[in-house]
């Protein structure tokens, strides 16, 4: 047996060994940890437990019977059951702790759950329910679900690496917990992030669990409010800064290559802006690196503009761009959108961030703050003079697209809303900021103020909306729709550096899945109901991308990726045990 899974297409280069693949899917797999796994310990490990879908051979070959009701059931009648209890919670955290808790019991349904009923349980696992979790998680902790890497181990942290008991990681997502959605600082109690980060990796994408690794790095924290409450989980310090800080991350960067190897991906997630620059900036050469909030909100934003294109009209460059929010998702989705004008037209990319105009705390960015303005932003500074608030701004710029990424709510107001409708007969207006009372402003504000002119995308999702006897569908500009896929891509070609064309790729492949009948509809996204495949093709393009530039390892090219990826994708389905 052992010799027929490793001839299946491994993704990455990395055996299947508990049968996770669609290319394994048909095979039996002997449910082993140590030893082989049987009796009570077989129905408390949530990679192998079927529950009361063990069949009536695998209760006698390993040691089940009484330990289960004599009924037999079928993995469609439980997720069935559990919909129904799932339903019935009022409260969406009540919701995600259930998920949670049969993720711990029974790994392969929760993950049946989340992939058949991907629209109504995302915004349950992810945002904009993670942000609640998050902000109790010290109430919520009953097992790790990841490694936490604090101060403590500083010099250590190769030997904590080796404590994870799985070894063929592929993906790794990590956070310090500085800057958690909208919600600021949460210390430790970022680990939401990154577990919730992975489960999509794994329901969305079809990287394997076995995979996947959450680490939260814990420097401290600045929130009093978890300085002071008796149940935080974290350190209780402020947090580290300047070389202690960089240095302990720079330890930890090179203790993951050192364990992992080069293949491994590390994705950055919800670290201050101050620090995501820096560390992105200093790794891309040397590590397979990826920041989500910035790169991964650029592709997916991205996207969204291109196909919006059939209902605006004109080409990208004929587009002028006002951003609300000059951070790293800002300026991240500003950088890209210059760089793929940049590729269109062949003009310096220089030249196209002219197209392009910012608007943070202090007002519009002009070439008269350069002296006060963070690194990050002086592209940005273009010739004006200054402008101190947003109206102002699409007052003097006169912009065809409003993006917000100040995690500031209802700054999109009636007057700003009403100022782009004015000058556009369909302004695009995007309101990205997480969870959804932080959002620029609501679906239905949009519509109503731009009199149902406006096509609308946000960050976190709202329902349709009817105006003047038509409905519309808001548009979910949500990173779900490209790092599961992006980072597929990556790890299934054995990529070993992330290059910026690799997310054009992503964008114009998620763009192409939007068809002429979401498009009636107002719609620039595709439904998420769709997502698997849309992953299978994202990841296929960015491989594509991958082997043009010579960075693949995964040798020789598969002749078909598209169907390579669908191959490799993890699939939730019991499997039959010897």
């Amino acid at each position: 047996m052992e010799s027929t899974l490793k001839e299946q297409i491994p993704a990455g280069g990395v055996e299947d060994v508990y049968g996770e693949d669609c290319a394994t899917e048909d095979q039996c797999i002997t449910p082993w940890t140590i030893a082989v796994s049987s009796g009570y310990n077989l129905l408390r490990d949530p990679r192998y437990n079927k529950g009361l879908a063990f069949t009536e051979r695998e209760r006698d070959a390993h040691y089940l019977r009484g330990l289960l009701p004599p009924v037999v059931s079928t993995q469609e009648l439980q997720e069935k059951k559990l919909m129904q209890s799932i339903r019935q919670y009022d409260l969406p955290l009540h919701k995600y702790v259930a998920m949670m808790e049969l993720e711990e019991r029974n790994e392969r349904l929760f993950y049946k759950l989340l992939i058949d009923n991907v629209e109504e349980l995302l915004p349950i696992v992810y945002t904009p329910t993670v942000g609640e979790a998050c902000q109790k998680y010290g109430s919520l902790f009953k097992r790790p679900q990841g490694l936490y890497i604090s101060l403590k181990e500083k010099g250590r942290i190769l030997e904590v690496l080796k404590n994870w008991p799985e070894r063929s990681i592929q993906v790794i997502v990590v956070t310090d917990g500085e800057r958690i959605l909208g919600l600021g600082d949460l210390g430790c109690q970022g680990m939401g992030i990154p577990v919730g980060k992975l489960a999509l990796y794994t329901a969305l994408g079809g990287v394997r669990p076995s995979a996947c690794l959450p680490i939260t790095i814990d420097v401290g924290t600045n929130n009093e409010k978890l300085l002071n409450d008796e149940f935080y989980i974290g350190l209780r310090q402020n947090r580290a800064t300047g070389q202690e800080y960089y240095g302990f991350l720079h330890e930890f960067m090179s203790a993951v290559k050192q364990n992992y190897g080069e293949k491994i991906l590390i994705q950055f997630e919800d670290f201050a802006n101050h620090n995501a620059f820096e560390l992105l900036a200093k790794y891309r050469t040397t590590h397979l690196v990826f920041n989500d909030d910035i790169q991964g909100t650029a592709s997916v934003v991205l996207a969204g503009l291109i196909a919006s294109l059939k209902l605006l009209g004109g080409a990208l460059c004929d587009h002028t761009f006002l951003f609300l929010g000059a951070g790293e998702a800002g300026t991240g989705i500003a950088e890209l959108i210059a760089l793929e004008i940049s590729k269109k037209t062949n003009t310096p990319v220089e030249e196209t961030r002219r197209k392009i105009w910012l608007v943070d705390s202090k007002g519009l960015i002009v070439s008269g703050r350069k002296g006060t303005l963070q690194a990050f932003k002086k592209p940005w500074a273009h010739e004006h003079e200054p402008v101190n608030n947003l109206l102002d701004a699409v007052k003097a710029v006169k912009p065809s697209v409003l993006i917000g990424t100040s995690g500031v709510g209802r700054t999109f107001t009636k007057e700003v809303v009403e100022a782009m409708a004015s000058m556009n007969e369909r302004p695009l207006i995007m309101a990205l900021s997480n969870p959804t009372s932080q959002a620029e402003c609501t679906a239905e504000e949009a519509y109503t103020w731009s009199e149902g002119r406006a096509v609308f995308a946000s960050g976190s999702p709202f329902p349709s909306f009817e105006y003047n006897e038509k409905l519309y569908f808001p548009g979910q500009a949500n990173n779900c729709y490209i790092f599961p896929g992006f980072g597929f891509g990556l790890v299934m070609s054995g990529t070993i550096r992330v290059h910026d064309d690799m997310l054009l790729a992503a964008s114009e492949a998620l763009a192409a899945q939007v068809t002429d009948e979401h498009y009636a509809k107002g719609m620039i996204y595709p439904p998420f109901a769709d997502i698997r495949k849309i992953s299978a093709h994202i990841a296929a393009r960015v491989a594509a991308k991958a082997y043009e530039l010579g960075v693949a390892t995964r040798l020789p090219r598969p002749a078909d990726l598209v169907k390579y990826a669908e191959s490799c994708m993890y699939t939730p389905n019991y499997r039959s045990y010897r």
